[in-house]
């Protein structure tokens, strides 16, 4: 069953323009690979690292940062090799809210988000310094703005600039696409269109190119990903499976299996049954990732261990 807890939807949105950050500056583009010492990611300093590789594809996992630190992700390693468990860490979630007046797309993000990122050289560094890599989920928010009904490169452009500022400005590793709760048509919205999720991944693809662009396959994007002779699964980095205690292979053409996730676990109501056997399937099926949904404070080393030893060979370590 797909399950999501969305605490934010309480927090009042007001008006959009005035509680969405926009920066001036125009994206830098960085390379996502080990940064020197002598680097300093705007406040958090980001020591000498190297990404993190390991025999059996690469664990990914959201947070719902409303009511859980990111820096749970960082807790969990391998008891043979010492790499870290996970390999991406999402932040779950900003929002694509609709500017009434402008009638524009904007980035939101709600008090919670904005923790996390402001405080990045405690809340996203500390995670990057051990190899992972962290991204920022943009969500709907029922208002009508989606990434399924941009009319227009220009426009499809201008979000994807705020989402790539973004990234920039607080040293993220890249963005995640999670096309639910848009409701379409609201505040006089169109519906979603064929062009729309191609135009907004190539902009972001080609202002970042170096940065990693995910696909929670779900949503009406899930069915517009090719038009006008280019393909998402060209321009995104990989997608998992929306659909938590299965097992279904994102249909996404470009992308190698090292790439998708045909499975989804909910750390807190999958059971450690079906997340063994999804592992087995993903192993057996040669798929390079296993997606892990809604991580808390409580130590589930050992529910991790029963996947972890089928797809690495290792338990898993915890440390407080």
């Amino acid at each position: 069953m797909k399950t999501r807890f969305h605490s934010w939807r309480l927090i009042a949105a007001g008006t959009a323009a005035a509680v969405t950050l926009l920066f001036a500056a125009a994206c830098q583009k960085e390379n996502q690979k080990s940064i020197a010492p002598s680097d300093v990611a705007n406040g958090g300093r980001k020591v000498s690292t190297e990404t993190v590789t390991k025999a059996g594809g690469k664990s990914v996992c959201y947070v719902e940062v409303n009511s859980n630190s990111l820096l749970n992700t960082g807790k969990y390693t391998l008891t043979t090799g010492g790499q870290q468990l996970f390999d991406i860490a999402i932040i779950f979630a900003a929002n694509i809210n609709y500017n009434t007046t402008t009638h524009k797309a904007v980035l939101y993000n709600n008090p919670n988000v904005s923790n996390v990122l402001v405080n990045k050289a405690t809340q996203i560094v500390p995670l990057q310094n051990k190899g992972m890599k962290v991204l920022l989920s943009i969500l709907g928010n029922h208002q009508g703005a989606g990434f399924c009904n941009f009319t227009s490169r220009t426009s499809a452009h201008a979000f994807a600039q705020q989402l790539s500022d973004t990234v920039t400005y607080y040293g993220l590793d890249g963005i995640d696409f999670d096309d639910e709760y848009a409701d379409y048509g609201n505040n006089g919205t169109t519906q979603p269109n064929d062009s729309s999720f191609v135009m907004l991944v190539d902009e972001l693809h080609q202002i970042m190119p170096t940065k990693i662009i995910s696909f929670y396959y779900y949503g009406p994007a899930a069915s517009r990903l090719s038009w006008g002779g280019k393909k998402v699964g060209d321009m995104v980095n990989y997608s998992w499976n929306a659909i938590y205690g299965s097992y279904s292979v994102p249909n996404v053409a470009g992308l190698a299996k090292s790439q998708l996730a045909p499975a989804a676990v909910d750390i807190q109501s999958t059971s450690q049954s079906t997340a063994n056997s999804l592992a087995t399937q993903t192993k057996n099926n040669g798929y390079g990732v296993y997606l892990w949904y809604n991580l808390t404070s409580t130590d589930k080393h050992t529910y991790f261990s029963g996947v972890s030893s089928i797809l690495y060979g290792s338990n898993v370590t915890y440390t407080p």
